[in-house]
């Protein structure tokens, strides 16, 4: 006898139970009929930013058409349930209709919690919850504005992050003292609010919000302790609460904290109604994580298929997500609560990484940890808590990624918390069903169909049973970078949108845009803010300046080798006195210029052009400098002029759009003085001619260039450069460095010789050729803008007050020149610390 099943909510825990149900259902015992609130079916709410950057609706949804044409589940949208009567077991709709059930799960989820502040209702305040939620958001965002998010736990950095793809310039309001208060420890939360900081975030931390300030609508925030932050959209995301309304009508009742009261089976107290997911007090507690409402699910489905005791086991609440680009993630016992626990903190400031272990007392099992800037080791270390450790501490800490092979996890080790998937689950479904991807073990194992955090074992696991796993640049593109700039140099294609049409998937991403725009650009495709190629660049590229911590962005002109006359020093001089700007001397001999709002970016560019001056290009991933000693000419030692040709390389190279950032120098004796070697390509003089060193760099993790080949005389050595780069600019993966890339050749640096000075692979002619279409078809990026309204038209603060400049943006003086001031109105100082420059 087929019985019916009235599920109320279409989230990921409703619909998780509905796929259970379905797949375990032999017999057909239940008819189910869905009731979804929103006018959408279910959808990766976990992975609702990336309907910001790319990622459509239908990407993001859950409901297969399998689902919808299943005879046995019908699933009703904008279906408001407005009342349960557990006596008849029956549920009421918001039209007047009644249904009756045999079970009835509640999954009604939660809803953002907007603190009691005055102002919280003006236009311009949003919740972050929903697909709609975003679209309210992006219509409402105005490129280059500030924007106020209130809460700093995970969902106030995912929101601050949609602000920031939409071009504002967010602020965070936490009133703990330090971001994911929840996720991360002090040590982690002090490197996690640098890191966000260096990308452009505001954080105010220990900070209540006053009032959200404004009549007709928003027009500033303004803090506890008397700041005021000028702002038009406030997105209210300080954590969510339980939707429990129904709980009265129904006569269930309620945890202490809210949300409907469940034992460990996720039984109300009324026979034949359970809840499910954030809306469920399970013994009292709520859970905000979608793992524990899928155990949820499950435990339900056993209870609803008298499989078993569907008892819920309990919450994994690790976590590990990537926000604005860095990584993050917490597990087990993050916070040292057990009696004894010891930690075991590894912090590298100058790479802006934290790692923490927490211990037993014996230091023998670990018990949790929190990572904050390499979350590499995760995938390892959250398998192994509360077991054994198989290797030091030291060994699991090591900052380029676990010190244990995955080979060390036992078969139980549960790999995807989120669907409760081990070790041995994904092996065992790689060798039965022949898995020879990532998509596959999705689909048998549901492993990586959630949060994703998984994903990276799963691959490791593929290739330890043998799978030689894929080098797709991302999920919209299997092909590697490589390969997609073969396609696009083959086939003629001049736009993301053709190439993703024909050889990709979707709409594209933060991966592959910026990627491929980098292509474009290698291979001559016009300007980089001409037309769509416009929307694909990082935020630094879209205006051909680096922006900022406050907001303004500095200017650097190309300066070749370092050599520049008296009278070009002097319109630097001019140029940053006319605009108020901030000027430093780099560590790559040019002169940069701070402080300049974007609407004055034209003004600064055009006298710097008249003057004979380009772009430096210390914005693109490209060729910022070719710095120079200052050879035979002037020193006693030098054997070679080094300033001659550091110029010529530097206006041979100008422009190159790479996959990642080149610096080069030229070095006019061994001494050196140039640092030759710890440069992308460098050239050290010998009496002969020149040594041609490749695969340095500075950075986090400096290494030496190697000798490519010695006592080149001049046209030699160039070529040699030209075809150094255009194999790199080819071959290399997204954001690989020269001394990554060498080193991941097969073969390394011999193979680069084979290639490059013996031509092994016949093509140093094809190299130098497109080398030299670049340099034919090189153009200045900033003449290009000044010379085109359309593009001008773009640097503006205010879209409706082209001309007004952000009144947000405030300086003070320090040793004779400007450093940024605080962004909203500051508090008293005394005048003989600190003067204030408006």
């Amino acid at each position: 006898m087929t019985r019916t099943l009235v599920v109320v909510g279409h989230g990921m825990v409703g619909h998780r139970l509905v796929e259970v149900l379905r797949e375990r259902d032999e017999f057909g015992t239940w008819r189910i009929v869905v009731l979804g609130e929103e006018p959408r079916a279910a959808y990766d709410r976990v992975g609702l930013s990336s309907y910001l950057d790319g990622k459509t609706a239908e990407d993001l949804g859950l409901t297969g058409q399998d689902l919808l044409d299943d005879p046995v589940v019908e699933l009703r949208l904008g279906a408001a349930v407005t009342g349960v009567d557990t006596a008849a077991r029956t549920v009421a709709l918001a039209g007047g209709e009644s249904l009756s059930y045999d079970a009835l799960v509640l999954a009604t989820g939660s809803k953002p919690f907007v603190p009691p502040v005055p102002g919280r209702q003006l236009p311009g305040t949003f919740v972050y919850r929903t697909i709609e939620d975003l679209d309210a958001i992006r219509e409402a965002a105005t490129e280059g504005r500030q924007g106020v998010v209130i809460g700093g736990g995970l969902l106030g950095l995912e929101a601050a992050n949609a602000l920031r793809l939409l071009g504002m310039r967010p602020h965070v309001v936490e009133m703990a003292p330090r971001l994911m208060p929840l996720q991360v420890d002090e040590g982690g939360g002090a490197v996690l609010r640098g890191l966000v900081e260096q990308l452009g975030l505001t954080v105010h931390t220990g900070a209540a919000t006053r009032s959200v300030d404004g009549e007709e609508h928003v027009t500033g925030v303004t803090l506890a302790d008397d700041t005021v932050i000028d702002t038009d959209l406030v997105v209210f995301s300080a954590g969510v609460r339980p939707r429990d309304e129904l709980a009265e009508v129904a006569g269930l009742a309620r945890g202490e904290r809210g949300g409907f009261l469940v034992d460990e089976a996720c039984r109300t107290g009324v026979a034949g109604v359970w809840a499910i997911g954030e809306c469920a007090a399970v013994e009292g507690r709520c859970y905000g994580l979608v793992a524990p409402g899928y155990a949820m699910a499950e435990g339900v489905a056993e209870q609803l298929l008298e499989q078993g005791e569907g008892t819920f086991p309990g919450a994994d609440l690790s976590t590990k997500l990537k926000l604005l680009g860095v990584d993050v993630a917490s597990f087990g016992d993050a916070h040292a609560t057990t009696e004894g626990a010891l930690e075991v903190v590894y912090a590298n400031n100058a790479a802006g990484t934290y790692a923490k272990l927490v211990l037993s007392d014996d230091a023998r099992v670990l018990l949790g940890g929190v990572l904050v800037g390499d979350a590499s080791a995760y995938g390892v270390l959250r398998p192994l808590v509360d077991r054994e450790l198989p290797a030091p501490p030291e060994q699991l800490l090591l900052p380029a990624g676990s010190g244990v092979d995955s080979a060390a996890l036992p078969d139980d080790a549960v790999v995807c918390s989120c669907n409760n998937v081990s070790k041995g689950q994904i092996t065992d479904a790689i060798a039965e069903h022949g898995l020879d991807a990532v998509a596959g073990v999705k689909s048998c194992t549901k492993a990586g169909t959630s949060c994703g955090s998984c994903v990276p074992m799963i691959t490791t696991l593929l290739g330890e049973c043998g799978v030689e796993t894929s080098q797709a640049l991302c999920e919209h593109f299997t092909q590697s970078r490589a390969e997609l700039f073969e396609i696009v140099q083959a086939t003629g294609v001049g736009s993301f949108s053709e190439l993703i049409a024909k050889h990709g998937t979707g709409r594209g991403c933060d991966l592959c845009k910026p990627a491929v725009a980098s292509i474009l650009a290698s291979l001559g495709n016009g300007h980089i803010l001409e037309g769509e190629q416009a929307a694909l660049q990082d935020t630094n590229d879209r205006f051909l300046a680096n922006l900022q911590r406050n907001g303004t962005y500095s200017v650097v002109p190309r300066v070749p080798g370092g050599e520049i006359t008296p009278e070009k020093l002097i319109v630097l001089g001019e140029v940053a006195k006319e605009f108020g700007l901030y000027t430093k001397i780099t560590g790559g001999q040019r002169i940069d210029l701070f402080g300049a709002r974007v609407e004055q970016l034209p003004q600064v560019w055009k006298k710097l052009v008249e003057a004979g001056f380009e772009s430096g290009h210390a914005y693109g991933k490209a060729l910022r400098t070719v710095k120079s000693c200052v050879g035979n000419d002037w020193c006693r030692y030098g054997v070679q002029d080094s300033v001659s040709m550091a110029i010529r390389l530097e206006l041979r190279y100008r422009g190159l759009r790479s996959p990642h950032k080149l610096k080069s120098a030229v070095s006019g004796c061994a001494r050196e003085c140039a640092e030759a070697r710890g440069k992308d390509f460098g050239v050290i003089a010998t009496d002969k001619g020149w040594n041609l060193y490749v695969g340095g760099n500075g950075g986090f993790t400096p290494r030496h260039a190697e000798l490519l080949a010695a006592d080149l005389d001049d046209e030699q050595l160039v070529k040699l450069i030209d075809r150094f780069l255009m194999f790199y600019v080819r071959t290399a993966d997204r954001l690989q460095r020269t001394s990554a890339w060498v080193e991941s050749l097969d073969g390394g640096l011999e193979h680069l010789k084979e290639v490059l000075v013996e031509d092994s692979l016949g093509i140093a002619e094809e190299l130098e050729a497109a080398m030299q279409r670049h340099v034919d078809h090189y153009s200045d990026e900033w003449a290009g803008v000044l010379a085109d309204p359309a593009k001008l038209s773009r640097f503006v603060s205010f879209v409706n007050a082209p001309d007004a400049p952000d009144p947000t943006i405030r300086f003070i003086e320090e040793r004779g020149q400007i450093r940024p001031g605080p962004v909203s109105l500051p508090m008293p100082v005394p005048a003989s610390q600190t003067q204030e420059v408006h």
